[in-house]
Parts: structure tokens; C-alpha cells; sequence
């Protein structure tokens, strides 16, 4: 199928180029196509690992028919090109954004070129925001210097408004005391599972095991196990907070980080041979388990932020089992608990689905639709 461009029409035209087509950018490309009409969006670029569609007024492009005209592409991804062509489209009263649905380092790192540009990024893609400092300097610098927003309310909680939540607590004045939560869908449903408030139940091995057979876990589920996701996302919402914004010049890396990764299996190769000896450990597992229960306690993977003392640490904690990490949860949820000067006997609670790629496009659409 040929692409041929479509004239944009309607008062408010916003172009769109979408770099990354997986299951979240799949997810996402589909609900813009079926936004409802006057749809005031006009995909001009589809990019992927392999091809790119780009057409400045449009593709020509249904829910239907856009995975085809993509995989029959002639163009290869080529970021200098998309930057200069996406800066030529910048007009007054005609945005243009890019949407990064990739877990690209390198794209990333374009981030400050395009906001200088003129060019609004929104992305679920952790990487720029937990990185160096200096990286996200650079980016906030690029923002303020053209006028181009950076949206990333998909990088933490999916399609929860946490950063939103957080950005409008610090814009209207509140103090942030602490923010505590369980952050990853994928140690809240292995905990969830494993540490229920008794001495026994499954073994710690069993429930990752099944944790990566439903899809939960990354392919390697040590990935997830060393605690780096949590650790991002406590960077991304610590720069969200004036006087911890620049605590954490290393971003994640910096975080006070527990891995669960027994130290014998860091250096296992493949996710198979991971699962295969990580039974060799339940009973170092097993006896936390115990040993929490017989405080009346659950364990827990959160992420704490404590802002008086600048704390900002991803580890395996101990709750009561009638705390709402031990009562509120279920599956892969997140839940986000934030202390606030306003908010200060009862925390305000973010709480939902945490993870999947309905809801983290939803987050990214919703950041979209900001912007109209």
C-alpha cells in the first residue's frame, strides 16, 4: 500500500511522530487512530527498529492498514533526518510532537535537541529522566529555552497520574514530606504472592517462575529483581522536587538500591538458567518470609523518598499486614502513597493497574491530550 499524504483540515492541527511500534506503541497508535472526530491529531511519521513512514501533512493511515504500509516502508530510521524534518513542521499554532514508545537509550539522549527545536517529547521511556544529571539538565534547559514541553507521566505507574499528582502538589505550594510506594508491577505481584501474612506458602523461586510465564517479568527476570526499575522511577519523581533535584547526579544509579539477585546468580546469562537455580535459594527466602510473619508483618518491595533527611532508597521492607501495601493490593498493582504538609495524618493515595500496555498508552495519550 502506497502512503500518500492527506491536506489537514479544523482549526487546531497537531502533528504527531510516533518512534517506537510494540506493544505500548501499538497500543498507543491505535487510540489516536480512533480518537474521536474532530480528530485534531495527524500522524506524520511511524518509525520502528527496521522502517519509517513520514509524510509532513499526514499519513494516509487506518488502524487496519498502518502495520502493512510500516513492514512495505522504504525509509530506515534516521534520527538527524526526523529531527530536521520535525523542526521544519514547528509553526505558531501548530505543534508538532514526538512520542518515544522505546526503552532507547539513544533516542533519549536526542530528547534536548528536539525540545530545542520546538519539538514537545512525550514518552514513556524512563531512560532520560533517570539518568545522569546532566542529561536532564539539559533537557528542562532545552524545554525553558524554546517553549516545548517534555511530558513523561507513562514512565512511572503506567497510566496512574503520579507525577501529575506530585508535579501539582509542588506547583500549589504543599510540602512534600515523604513519598512511599510499591512502584513495580512485577515485585508487587511476586510479593503479593509469596508474603501473604503466614509462615508458608509458595516458594519464592515458584512465584517467579510463574511471575515470567504470565508475561509479568522481563525475559531475564534478574532485570527486575535488582531492584533498577524502582530505582528509576524514585530519580524521576525526586527531580520533581526542587530541593532533591539535583541529589542524584548519577540518577538511578545513585538510589540506595537492594537487589534481590543472590549474589552466586548475578552473573547467569539467560533468564531460563536463572530460574532454573534460583530454587537453590527459597529457604534464605522462606525464612524472611517466616520471620515477618511472626511480627505479624508482609514483606514488601517499596521505594521511599524522604525528603527532610534526602533518603531515597529501593529495598525489602516490612509492613503490618494491616497496612494498605499488605490489605490494598492485588496482581501487578502500584500504589503510591504521598505525605504532604496538606496531606499529613492521611496520605493521598494513588492507587491502580501499574503496568500493561493498555493502560501505560493511555498515560502517554493522556499527556497527549494536554498539550491540544
Amino acid at each position: 500500500m502506497s502512503v500518500q499524504a492527506i491536506v489537514s483540515s479544523g482549526p487546531k492541527v497537531m502533528r504527531v511522530a510516533v518512534v517506537g511500534v510494540g506493544l505500548v506503541g501499538s497500543e498507543f497508535i491505535n487510540q489516536l487512530l480512533n480518537f474521536p472526530t474532530p480528530n485534531p491529531f495527524r500522524i506524520v511519521t511511524l518509525t520502528s527498529s527496521k522502517t519509517t513512514l513520514h509524510a509532513p501533512d499526514g499519513l494516509n493511515i487506518t488502524p487496519d492498514s498502518w502495520k502493512q504500509s510500516l513492514a512495505q516502508a522504504s525509509l530506515r530510521p534516521d534520527f538527524p533526518f526526523l529531527l530536521r524534518e520535525l523542526a521544519a513542521l514547528v509553526k505558531p499554532g501548530e505543534p508538532v510532537v514526538l512520542v518515544d514508545n522505546t526503552s532507547s537509550n539513544a533516542v533519549a539522549a536526542l530528547y534536548p535537541q528536539f525540545l530545542r527545536s520546538g519539538v514537545h517529547v512525550i514518552t514513556p521511556n524512563k531512560k532520560a529522566f533517570s539518568a545522569e544529571l546532566s542529561l536532564y539538565e539539559s533537557i528542562v534547559s532545552a524545554s525553558l529555552a524554546s517553549g516545548a514541553k517534555f511530558l513523561n507521566e507513562a514512565t512511572v505507574g503506567a497510566g496512574l497520574p503520579i507525577i501529575s499528582t506530585l508535579k501539582d502538589l509542588v506547583a500549589t505550594g504543599d510540602q512534600v514530606l515523604k513519598i512511599e510506594g510499591v512502584f513495580s508491577g512485577t515485585m508487587s505481584y511476586i510479593f503479593n504472592e509469596f508474603s501473604t501474612g503466614q509462615e508458608g506458602g509458595p516458594s519464592f523461586s515458584s512465584v517467579v517462575k510463574v511471575a515470567r510465564e504470565k508475561g509479568y517479568t522481563e525475559p531475564h527476570p534478574a532485570d527486575d529483581l535488582n531492584g533498577a526499575d524502582v530505582a528509576r522511577k524514585l530519580t524521576i519523581l525526586s527531580r520533581c522536587i526542587p530541593s532533591l533535584r539535583s541529589s542524584l547526579p548519577d540518577g538511578y544509579q545513585s538510589v540506595s538500591t537492594k537487589s534481590l539477585v543472590p549474589q552466586e546468580l548475578e552473573g547467569i546469562d539467560t533468564g531460563d538458567e536463572f530460574i532454573a537455580r534460583l530454587p537453590e535459594f527459597d529457604d534464605h527466602f522462606n525464612k524472611m518470609r517466616a520471620d515477618a510473619a511472626k511480627e505479624n508483618q508482609v514483606l514488601r518491595f517499596a521505594g521511599v523518598i524522604d525528603v527532610a533527611s534526602g533518603t531515597i532508597k529501593a529495598d525489602l521492607e516490612k509492613y503490618p499486614v494491616t497496612h494498605p501495601f499488605a490489605t490494598a493490593l492485588g496482581g501487578s498493582d502500584n500504589i503510591v502513597m504521598f505525605y504532604t504538609a496538606r496531606y499529613g495524618a492521611r496520605p493521598l493515595v494513588v492507587q491502580g493497574a501499574g503496568a500493561g500496555a493498555a493502560v501505560t498508552a493511555m498515560g502517554v495519550m493522556s499527556d497527549l491530550l494536554k498539550l491540544v
